[in-house]
């Protein structure tokens, strides 16, 4: 058996105490009111950096400032825009307020997610809802922010699943809502693999034209305590996921963040990559770059994909 490369940041991985000073950064964050997201929040305003959080529910959004505020300060600078990433519409007036109110975006950190929906349900634009919520959502938000990002030379960090590894390794192009075949599981896969596969042909993309200024990361939390199953999976499936979250296969939603955080402010990092745990089974262990198996990264799937996704949601990038 091949021996494991040696983690670059050492035998703990990256950590938070890796963090420099963040005063006068912006990160905006998807789905931050809970999980991850919340916890790359905490992490990012206790070095100071400006938080604003993209959340679809505006009460969980006001109690998780309040909660941030508490443990930081009045002072801290936290706020959020309400964000339905399942709504096109919803996406626009969002981007339309971040241009507006933030000046800078250090780091936009895609990470909102729903997961594992027992039953096909589509989004008010007609996309089943994992594939719109997860991938076109954020690929419409990105198009929308590009200009602001490069601007402040930021990065976009897309944040994943192991899960695209599990599904059909590819994109069902005939039929993007399953309408004949769908499952919980595979069509969520797809969803991940929808992510990364624009991260990487956004990175190709600047490449070709010149643009080295703005990264592109992908990364994934491992197996993390969080709320993502609980809020969309069905019955069975939560009380299976309940389970795990008892092993030490499963770990905190806080190490959970380490990969988007290490992502969104570590230099020296490879783009076409999948961070995240390098432990058992990459669910858990030291942060660090992770396999990234070749399916993700299928040229002329990356193309269909990404054209496909500029008409599904309106937009044409401009790079």
């Amino acid at each position: 058996m091949p021996r494991r490369p040696e983690n670059p940041l050492g035998p703990t991985g990256w950590t938070p105490e890796r963090l420099r000073d963040l005063s006068g950064r912006t990160y905006v964050i998807t789905g931050a009111n809970s999980g991850t997201g919340f916890q790359a929040a905490r992490a990012l305003l206790s070095k100071g950096a400006r938080v604003v959080m993209l959340n679809r529910d505006p009460e969980k959004s006001r109690a998780a400032v309040a909660e941030l505020q508490d443990e930081f300060g009045a002072s801290a600078d936290v706020g959020f825009i309400r964000t339905d990433l399942a709504s096109l519409t919803s996406v626009r007036e969002a981007a339309a307020e971040v241009l507006k109110t933030v000046p800078r975006i250090d780091a936009l950190l895609c990470n909102a997610a729903i997961a594992q929906v027992p039953t096909q349900k589509l989004t008010v634009d007609g996309f089943e809802s994992m594939l719109g919520t997860n991938h076109y959502g954020h690929f419409l938000l990105c198009g929308l922010l590009y200009p602001r990002i490069e601007e402040t030379t930021g990065r976009i960090v897309v944040v994943s699943s192991l899960g695209y590894n599990m599904g059909i390794k590819t994109i069902q192009f005939d039929d993007m809502n399953w309408d004949r075949n769908y499952n919980q599981n595979s069509t969520y896969s797809q969803s991940k693999l929808a992510q990364m596969m624009f991260a990487y042909e956004l990175q190709d993309r600047l490449a070709a034209a010149g643009k080295t200024g703005v990264r592109v990361y992908v990364c994934h939390p491992g197996a993390s305590r969080t709320s993502l199953i609980k809020t969309s999976g069905n019955l069975v499936t939560r009380i299976m996921f309940r389970l795990m979250s008892l092993s030490p296969m499963v770990q905190s939603a806080e190490r959970g963040s380490w990969p988007e955080l290490m992502c969104a402010t570590e230099d020296g990092l490879e783009q076409r990559a999948l961070y995240g745990p390098t432990g058992r089974a990459q669910f858990v262990g030291p942060v660090g770059k992770g396999t990234l198996h070749p399916h993700a990264y299928a040229k002329p799937a990356m193309e269909r994909l990404w054209e496909l996704s500029e008409k599904e949601v309106g937009f044409a990038w401009r790079l």
